[in-house]
């Protein structure tokens, strides 16, 4: 790569590259977070620098969606908060722009596409409260079409670093995580 990379995403583009955006650029938690983003060609087995992210990010989740470009969503931040914030790449540009910020902010959390489009984001993490991370049950959907977030139903319980699987039928599988105690969970 490019920049070493830690707690970053990994996108598939249309075209066959690999996006590898933001991520811990050492190996502590209070290391430097970094907006910087990088391709990867399979072909020619060669990565190459694209421009930075607009905001540093880590924790973050990194979705392609249907007409190729990639929703990039929240972030954990070092001081103990997380963002809302989230942004778009687009690969024929090369280029980040901000859409509008998720309802709350979230990083450890899951983004799935869903099969009308949108984009499910659940649970992760809103802060730091002195011995774990504040987990989240709540969930909202990312419409491209709008650029706009809804919130949808909580799931049942808070979690972050849990998976998010979209299943035949449409509906979302969302298995394990940590509570905010730090516990490690067996529920879906």
């Amino acid at each position: 790569m490019v920049t070493a990379h830690d707690f970053h995403t990994a996108t598939l583009l249309s075209d066959g590259k690999v996006l590898v955006a933001g991520g811990v650029i050492n190996d502590r938690f209070d290391g430097w977070v970094s907006a910087s983003a990088e391709l990867y060609d399979p072909g020619s087995g060669s990565w190459t620098a694209t421009t930075d992210m607009i905001e540093a990010r880590w924790s973050h989740t990194a979705t392609l969606l249907p007409d190729g470009r990639v929703l990039v969503t929240g972030s954990y931040i070092n001081s103990g908060e997380s963002r809302a914030s989230a942004e778009l790449y687009d690969p024929n540009s090369g280029s980040w722009t901000a859409t509008r910020n998720m309802g709350e902010g979230r990083g450890g959390h899951t983004a799935t596409m869903l099969p009308d489009g949108r984009v499910l984001v659940a649970g992760g993490y809103s802060g730091y409260n002195g011995y774990s991370m504040d987990s989240l049950a709540s969930a909202e959907l990312y419409d491209a079409g709008s650029g706009s977030w809804t919130a949808t139903g909580d799931m049942a319980e808070a979690r972050d670093g849990h998976t998010a699987t979209l299943l035949p039928d449409g509906r979302v599988l969302v298995a394990g995580g940590r509570s905010s105690g730090g516990d490690a969970l067996a529920s879906a």
